[in-house]
């Protein structure tokens, strides 16, 4: 007879490295850790402030200082003073034991869908990942409100994260999981989408410091261009939990073929 594979084994045969690009103590990271301790070891290396909108930068030509950081007390995980990236990095090849089976970088306070994602510090601690050989998800709650509710975006991430465990991912795609920041009941289901088309209109409004020094404080709002639901955005504005797979190649394969038809001999 086939033996039950219960949660505490699976505990001890998986485990799981936790980072994001919000902060160490960002309420995120806590609910998400709260969930995958049901499944696995957990390890969080994650930055000690603020790190969003970083893209995939990593630190260089100065030290990257690593601290034990505690919460209530209890050891909670390493506080890096870097970049999303650099946590990843610096886990899998200096502090961690071994490479761990899965990383799982959020919960991010705030929507990385459409052109979001190629800034995006929660991504990128994913994308660093894969970039390592290990399987990888970066997960949003899409809202910028204080105090969001991360419970729900948190199941689906211990859920998810069971489902690659068994199934596995190709080897240089992550998935990118945005939840809507709706009450549960609400929500209409789960679509497997595209990354949308959508881009932020910025706009750099311009101030002045008590010195009398102009500065520039950038905002703006995101130019929803993504009406069908096979793409994130558009997902959930409608109220569905939005999964894309992403890679790392950049290669525009259409351009690539059309190149051979240049006559790029003429630039010796």
């Amino acid at each position: 007879m086939k033996k039950k594979v219960t949660n505490s084994s699976a505990r001890k045969r998986y485990s799981i490295l936790v980072s994001n690009d919000d902060g160490i103590d960002a309420p995120g990271i806590y609910a998400l850790v709260q969930e995958l301790k049901k499944i696995a070891q957990v390890t969080v290396v994650a930055p000690d402030k603020q790190q969003s909108a970083v893209g995939h930068a990593i630190t260089m030509n100065y030290p990257l200082r690593v601290k034990e950081y505690s919460k209530n007390g209890n050891f909670w995980g390493y506080a890096v003073q870097g970049t999303p990236a650099d946590c990843v990095k610096i886990a899998v090849r200096a502090l961690l034991k071994r490479k761990p089976d899965l990383i799982v970088s959020g919960i991010n306070h705030g929507s990385n869908t459409a052109i979001s994602v190629i800034y995006s510090g929660t991504v990128s601690a994913a994308t660093e990942g894969v970039v390592l050989g290990i399987p990888s998800i970066a997960i949003s709650l899409t809202t910028y409100k204080p105090s969001p509710d991360f419970s729900y975006a948190a199941q689906i991430a211990r859920k998810l994260s069971l489902l690659v465990l068994k199934n596995g991912l190709p080897r240089r795609t992550l998935l990118n999981v945005n939840v809507p920041a709706i009450p549960r009941k609400q929500i209409k289901g789960i679509r497997i989408t595209q990354q949308g088309k959508s881009v932020w209109n910025d706009v750099f409004d311009r101030r002045c410091d008590p010195g009398g020094i102009d500065y520039y404080w950038l905002t703006g709002d995101l130019e929803n261009i993504d009406k069908d639901l096979k793409y994130d955005e558009a997902a959930v504005r409608n109220g569905y939990v939005s999964i894309t797979p992403i890679h790392y190649d950049l290669t525009d394969y259409a351009m690539y073929e059309e190149l051979q038809s240049w006559d790029i001999n003429s630039l010796k």
